[in-house]
């Protein structure tokens, strides 16, 4: 806490919503995943993932080989200002594959829905260490989640090089005034995102940033949990 009373954020960190969510029925659906998505990889060849211009080491991949599923599409080109507009988004054929995940999305405290997608590989490769976008008057309502705890996915603060990897099975974190990246690892590694709206009771709970960083949202409520431990 800073003398003003203002809380200082110190980077990385993230945001916890496993509290928020069933974590049990979250991890039921393990086995699950894992075949549907073995299944998917025989008949489909996925986008691959992109990070963006907003790499931490421009030489490093932009497409450093993971893939996408997509759960939702937009009736536009990608990007990353649209992602809660859900009159723009639209369900796609693979939630057919994947409607045991569909139903679970369904219970997120969301009260509207836009991009939603799984990020996978079943090669090892990391993930680039990049940002989302650069424009922290804009703050993504999102819930990044696993069923299992296989991804080493961190948030990095690069002026210390310290790496904080996500130890929940959820999360929300602030993208843009950190880097974020996940280390390669054996086997077949996987994580949801679902980009939206959330209710209004949730948004209740969440503490108001900077209204010229309001991208810190996130790491402020992680902040203000941390002085509570104390």
């Amino acid at each position: 806490m800073e003398p003003n009373g203002k809380v200082s954020i110190t980077y990385p960190n993230y945001k916890s919503f496993d509290r928020f969510i069933d974590v049990e029925r979250l991890k039921s659906l393990d086995d699950y995943l894992t075949r549907r998505i073995k299944k998917h990889l025989e008949f489909h060849n996925d986008l691959a993932f992109y990070t963006g211009p907003y790499r931490l080491q421009e030489n490093e991949p932009d497409r450093p080989g993971s893939r996408m599923i997509y759960l939702a599409q937009s009736n536009r080109p990608d990007s990353y200002f649209d992602l809660n507009q859900s009159e723009l988004w639209h369900a796609t054929e693979a939630t057919s594959e994947f409607s045991l995940l569909m139903d679970f999305i369904a219970t997120l405290p969301f009260k509207s829905t836009g991009r939603m997608l799984i990020m996978y590989d079943n090669i090892s490769r990391a993930v680039t260490a990049h940002r989302d976008h650069a424009e922290s008057d804009i703050c993504h309502e999102f819930v990044w989640f696993r069923t299992n705890l296989r991804k080493p996915f961190y948030l990095l603060n690069p002026r210390t090089n310290e790496k904080k990897y996500v130890e929940s099975y959820s999360a929300w974190f602030d993208t843009v005034n950190q880097f974020h990246g996940s280390d390669a690892v054996e086997g077949l590694t996987f994580s949801i995102r679902v980009d939206g709206t959330f209710t209004d009771e949730f948004k209740s709970q969440i503490p108001v940033a900077n209204s010229g960083n309001v991208a810190a949202t996130p790491s402020l409520w992680a902040s203000l949990e941390s002085i509570k431990q104390f």
